[in-house]
C-alpha cells in the first residue's frame, strides 16, 4: 500500500481526487482518510493537522516554583507528541503499519519540511521497511499534485534542523522570562494569568510602543503659510506658498504683496505609474489589512483556505518574480471563466509583459489564482468564510492581472507664480491612460488637473489668506506599516508574523482597531521597563541577529548544539541585567496592574 501524508484533511482529499480519480472516505480514530487506487496499487490519503510533535522540558522543570527560570538556560527539551495531536498520531501509525511506499506531501515551506519529518519518525517506529519519500507542490490542482508525485524527492534535513533548533531556542527564551516576568508580579495578576515574553512577540509590541511614545511626546510647533485664489489667463487656480513662515506677522506682510505676480513655471510632463510587483506573503498581509480591513492573521489564515481548495496558489512565499516554469497564458485561459474573465481575455488579446521584484525564496512562486470563479462560487465554497474568502480571492486575482497589465500614465502638473519676493505654487495631475488601475482600483490615483497655462502669462490674486498649521505627529502604527517593519528587521518569518501580532493582541498588550495597533498600559509598561532595564530582549534588531544564524544552519556553516548554547549564553546575560532591577521591574509593573484594575480595561 502506499500512504499519502497531507498537511490538512482538504488537501489530502483533493490529493485522493488527483491522483484516483475516484475515493472512498472512512475514518479511524475519528480522523478521516481518502482510500484509492494509484498506478494501480493500493493507496490512502491521510491529512494532519499541524505539528504532532514540540519541545518540551522535563516534569520537573515544568513546575514553575520547584526551579528559578534561570535553570531552564541549562535544560535540554525533549521532542514529545502534542497531546491535541493524539489521534492523528494513532492514525498515521495504524495506516503507515501495512505501506510500502510512504509520500510525504506536506506544506513546501520549511515548517512544512519539519512536520514532514515528525510525519516520517511516526511512520519508522512501526515500520522500518517503509521507503520515505519527499512530494512538494506550490498549488493543490491536478496539474501540480500530479507533476509532484511523478518526481518525488528526499527530505531536507537542514532545513528540518534549522526548525528544531528555533524551537527550542524560542521554548527555552520564551519560558525563562514568562517565568521571571510572572514571578516578579504574582500577587498583582488574577489567578490563571500571566505575564508572556516572546524573542519575536516582544520586539513586536516594542516597535508598537516606540511609536506610540513618539506621538505622546511630540510637541507640535505653529507655522503659516499663505493660500490664494489666483486668476491666470482667465483660469482661476488655487495656490499656496512654497515657504513656511513661523510667525503670523512675517505671513502677513508676506501675504500684503500678493497682488500681481507672473509665471515662473509651468511643467506638464507625463509620467507612467508602473504597476505592482508580483505579491508575496507580506505584502498580501499588508494590503489586505490596509484595503480590506482584514488583520494580517485572518487573511494568511483565508489565504490557506483558498489555497487547499484549489484556488490560489501556495501563500506562504517571499519570491515576488514569476517563474519560467509558471505558464501565464494558461493561468488566463483558466481565469476568463471567471469573474475577472473579460479582462484576463483582454489580455491574452493584447498580449503582456509580467512585471517582476527582486526576490527569490528558491522555493515558491510568487502568490498567483489557479482556478477562476465567481463571486458566488465562492460563498457557495466557504460558506459563513464566504465574504472574507472572496476578498481575499479578489485581491490575488487583481494582483495578478495588475502585474500582466500595462502602467497608467499621468501627467504631473506644476505652476509656479512670483509675487514680488513671494513664490506660491499650485500641483495638479490628470490621466492620459488608466492602465493597470482598470482591474486594481485600491492603486488609482486622484486627479485634480491644471489649467494649460505658460511662462511669462500674468497672474493676478483674487483671494489672499494666511493660514495657521501645525506640525502634526507620527501617524499611529498601522498593521501594513508594522508588518513593513519586522519584515526590514527580520522578526518572523514570512508564515509567522501574523502570530506574533495576534499574541500580542491576546495576551493583552495591544489590540487592533480600525487596521492600527495600539497598546495597552500594560503593554506600555512592559515594554519601557524592558527597554530601561534589558533593552536587547525587546530591540527588533537583536531577532534578525538570530534569524541570521539560524540560516547558518541551513548551509551547514553552523552546528544546531552550538548555536543554541550560544544563543543561550547570550540572553543569560540579559537575564542576569534584568534580574538585578526586578524591584524597578516589579514597581512599573504592578503599577500599570493597579491602574488596569481601577479603570476595569484589563489590559485588553
Amino acid at each position: 500500500m502506499d500512504l499519502i501524508v497531507a498537511e490538512k484533511r482538504s488537501v489530502a482529499q483533493a490529493i485522493a481526487r488527483y491522483l484516483g480519480g475516484s475515493y472512498k472516505s472512512g475514518r479511524l480514530y475519528g480522523v478521516p482518510f481518502y482510500s484509492f487506487t494509484y498506478l494501480g496499487r493500493e493507496a490512502a490519503a491521510l491529512g494532519l493537522s499541524g505539528h504532532i510533535m514540540d519541545y518540551d522540558f522535563t516534569a520537573r522543570e515544568n513546575v514553575w516554583t520547584w526551579i528559578p527560570p534561570e535553570e531552564l538556560f541549562r535544560a535540554t527539551p525533549v521532542l514529545v507528541f502534542r497531546p491535541e495531536t493524539a489521534n492523528y498520531v494513532k492514525a498515521l501509525r495504524s495506516l503507515a503499519k501495512k505501506a510500502e511506499r510512504v509520500y510525504l506531501a506536506l506544506d513546501a515551506d520549511v515548517e512544512g519540511e519539519a512536520i514532514a519529518y515528525e510525519a516520517a519518525l511516526v511512520v519508522k517506529l512501526v515500520n522500518r521497511r517503509a521507503e520515505i519519500y519527499r512530494v512538494r507542490f506550490n498549488a493543490v490542482t491536478y496539474r501540480d499534485v500530479r507533476s509532484a508525485f511523478q518526481k518525488p524527492t528526499k527530505l531536507d534535513l537542514r532545513q528540518v534542523e534549522k526548525v528544531f533548533t528555533r524551537m527550542q531556542i524560542d521554548l527555552t527564551l520564551g519560558a525563562v522570562f514568562t517565568r521571571f516576568l510572572t514571578l516578579t508580579v504574582r500577587n498583582s495578576l488574577e489567578r490563571g494569568r500571566f505575564l508572556s515574553y516572546g524573542p519575536c512577540q516582544t520586539p513586536v509590541l516594542g516597535i508598537v510602543v516606540t511609536r506610540e511614545l513618539q506621538r505622546r511626546n511630540f510637541k507640535p510647533e505653529k507655522y503659516y503659510v499663505i493660500k490664494a485664489l489666483v486668476e491666470i489667463g482667465g483660469h482661476a487656480v488655487e495656490m499656496a506658498s512654497t515657504e513656511r513662515f513661523k510667525t503670523r506677522r512675517e505671513a502677513e506682510t508676506a501675504a500684503a504683496s500678493v497682488k500681481r505676480g507672473v509665471v515662473k513655471t509651468a511643467v506638464y510632463r507625463q509620467h507612467a505609474v508602473q504597476p505592482p510587483e508580483p505579491l508575496e506573503t507580506v505584502e498580501l498581509e499588508r494590503r489586505a489589512s490596509r484595503w480590506l480591513g482584514i488583520s494580517s492573521k485572518k487573511a494568511l489564515d483565508t489565504a490557506e483556505e483558498l489555497y487547499r481548495a484549489g484556488y490560489i496558489s501556495y501563500p506562504r512565499t517571499e519570491t515576488t518574480i514569476y517563474p519560467s516554469t509558471l505558464d501565464l497564458r494558461e493561468v488566463l485561459k483558466e481565469l476568463a471563466g471567471g469573474e475577472h474573465g473579460p479582462y484576463a481575455e483582454e489580455l491574452l488579446k493584447r498580449g503582456f509583459k509580467p512585471t517582476r521584484g527582486d526576490s527569490d525564496d528558491g522555493a515558491h512562486p510568487p502568490i498567483y489564482p489557479t482556478r477562476g470563479a465567481t463571486q458566488g462560487e465562492i460563498y457557495k465554497v466557504f460558506g459563513k468564510l464566504g465574504r472574507q474568502a472572496w476578498a481575499i480571492y479578489d485581491l490575488v486575482v487583481r494582483h495578478f492581472l495588475a502585474t500582466l497589465s500595462p502602467p497608467a500614465l499621468v501627467e504631473k502638473q506644476r505652476i509656479v507664480a512670483t509675487f514680488g519676493g513671494v513664490e506660491l505654487e499650485a500641483e495638479g495631475q490628470r490621466t492620459i491612460e488608466e492602465g493597470y488601475w482598470r482591474i486594481y482600483p485600491w492603486e488609482r490615483q486622484r486627479d485634480k488637473p491644471l489649467p494649460r497655462v505658460e511662462a511669462g502669462e500674468a497672474a493676478k490674486a483674487i483671494r489672499v489668506e494666511v493660514v495657521e498649521r501645525e506640525t502634526e505627529p507620527p501617524p499611529q502604527m498601522s498593521e501594513s506599516e508594522l508588518l513593513a517593519l519586522m519584515k526590514k528587521y527580520g522578526i518572523g518569518t514570512d508564515a509567522t508574523m501574523q502570530d506574533h501580532i495576534h499574541t500580542n493582541v491576546k495576551r493583552g498588550y495591544m489590540r487592533l482597531q480600525r487596521g492600527k495597533c495600539i497598546p495597552t498600559k500594560l503593554g506600555e509598561a512592559l515594554a519601557t521597563a524592558l527597554f530601561q532595564y534589558a533593552p536587547e530582549l525587546i530591540e527588533p534588531t537583536v531577532r534578525a541577529k538570530m534569524e541570521k544564524a539560524l540560516q547558518d544552519v541551513v548551509r551547514g556553516a553552523a552546528a544546531p548544539t552550538r548555536l543554541i548554547q550560544e544563543i543561550k549564553d547570550e540572553f543569560e546575560r540579559y537575564y542576569k541585567a534584568l534580574k538585578e532591577r526586578r524591584q524597578d521591574l516589579k514597581t512599573t509593573l504592578e503599577t500599570a496592574l493597579k491602574s488596569m484594575s481601577e479603570d476595569g480595561s484589563g489590559g485588553g
